[in-house]
């Protein structure tokens, strides 16, 4: 008999066929996934990805394979990835290996998967930037505000990021800050500072600038700044960004899409906010200038006015001239008044005025005669017509509507004006007869046909 150890069970294999156990498959299959689970329960595999799949449960499927093998792999919905997977992507996997006693196969599940060196993750990322420069992501560079009444900060709430962003917004120009904590590395992170951007943008009242900060790393440690999701919501953000991630050197994909990159995030803090001191100094300044640039004004027109009131001539003198020729142009008004009313006055007596009355009564009479035949004319025509009309008066009088009503005769009248037949009125509903003192409403009764 040979004793075998599988998993901390011990399976007795009988060497006599007679005696040999009998398993089932479950059984068996059961004893197999502890085995190769308990003898690799913690594996580094280095492979290239294969036939990648993500299921819309979250869960990834593909294979690692080297030049001789293949090796099935499965990754549960938020396993930790430090570069997005995709065919063709060497990478360093952990994990454990495990059976698939549906298939009977054995498959890696993998806890950790990380690109196996920069020189992957460097080809991704610039697949990816020349991917969203040709989307235009990175063409619009917007002014900074000069003067800003609050300003946004996105990074970790802890570390000496935001401890120096703080500290040298205050000792620049104090100001309004809010801070945004995220992570700024690992799974998660890249959608909680994008989340972040748009939670900003959101804002009833927005920040003037938004700063997006964290401090040095490896490749891997900014990978969350080179995210689609990340550049994307930079690029689209209605506020001023300033990037400021890692050291002077690194640089990520959020840099292109933002407005301003800074070196560190202390810088970063002077490009959002002018210096204060600088501020006042130059307000000094320029109070000064503007002090010196008023008293020069000053003096020049007060020259100008003294230049001015020089050329003026004495306005009592001007009054007393002006004056003067008053009372001379006045004194010859009343010598020339003189001279035209004796002028007319000689004019006048030299008409002889008898004459001229006599021939104006000549006149008088002249016309008396020309009008009487006129008037003679006119009298009698008037008399004329006032007898014609008179008779005209008389005759319509007599031959008048209510002088014939009051002989004892009437008028029907229908509703299309004076009904002259007994047809017309038979045919009528309703009719008006009107008399000498006034009109009745009647019903014209309808003929009745007698049968014999």
């Amino acid at each position: 008999m040979t004793i075998i150890k599988v998993s901390n069970y011990l399976v007795n294999v009988y060497a006599q066929a007679e005696n040999v156990a009998v398993f089932s498959v479950s059984e068996l299959s059961q004893l197999l996934k502890r085995a190769v689970e308990s003898q690799f329960a913690q594996v580094c595999v280095r492979g290239e990805i294969s036939g990648f799949k993500l299921h819309s449960s979250g869960h990834a499927y593909f294979a690692l394979r080297d030049v001789d093998c293949v090796l099935d792999a499965v990754m549960w919905r938020g396993t930790k990835t430090t570069a997005p997977l995709q065919d063709g992507l060497e990478v360093i996997a952990t994990g454990k290996l495990t059976t698939y006693g549906g298939r009977s196969k054995y498959q890696m599940v993998i806890t950790h998967v990380e690109a196996a060196g920069q020189g992957a993750l460097l080809k991704i990322l610039q697949d990816r930037k020349i991917k969203l420069q040709k989307e235009g992501l990175f063409d619009r560079k917007r002014e900074l505000p000069k003067f800003p009444s609050t300003i946004g900060v996105i990074t970790s709430p802890t570390g000496a990021v935001i401890r120096d962003i703080l500290h040298r917004i205050g000792d620049r120009f104090p100001c309004h800050v809010l801070v945004w904590p995220v992570l700024v590395q690992g799974p998660g992170s890249s959608d909680q500072i994008s989340a972040a951007i748009r939670g900003f943008n959101n804002l009833a009242q927005r920040p003037d600038v938004l700063i997006v900060a964290r401090g040095g790393g490896s490749l891997e440690d900014l990978w969350a700044f080179n995210e689609e999701n990340v550049v994307r919501a930079a690029a689209f953000s209605e506020i001023p960004i300033i990037s400021a991630v890692g050291h002077e050197t690194d640089t990520t994909l959020i840099d292109f899409a933002s407005d301003k990159r800074a070196p560190t995030p202390t810088a970063a803090a002077e490009f959002a906010t002018p210096d204060q001191q600088s501020l006042k100094l130059f307000i000094s300044e320029s109070e000064t200038r503007l002090q010196r640039i008023t008293l020069q004004t000053q003096e020049r027109y007060k020259l100008m006015l003294e230049n001015l009131s020089r050329r003026i001539p004495d306005l009592p003198s001007i009054v007393l001239e002006k004056n003067q020729r008053l009372d001379e142009w006045f004194e010859r008004y009343v010598r020339s008044s003189v001279v035209f009313l004796e002028r007319q006055q000689h004019l006048l007596n030299a008409i002889k005025i008898p004459s001229a009355l006599k021939n104006v009564e000549q006149a008088e009479l002249q016309l008396e005669k020309a009008i009487q035949p006129l008037t003679t004319a006119f009298a009698n025509s008037f008399s004329e017509k006032e007898q014609a009309l008179k008779w005209q008066a008389m005759l319509l009088s007599q031959n008048s509507y209510q002088r014939t009503l009051e002989k004892g005769f009437c008028l029907v009248e229908g509703d299309k004006g004076v009904v002259r037949s007994a047809q017309t009125l038979k045919a009528m509903k309703e009719a008006n007869i009107h008399f000498a003192d006034g009109k009745v409403r009647v019903q014209p009764v309808k003929e009745q046909k007698t049968l014999f």
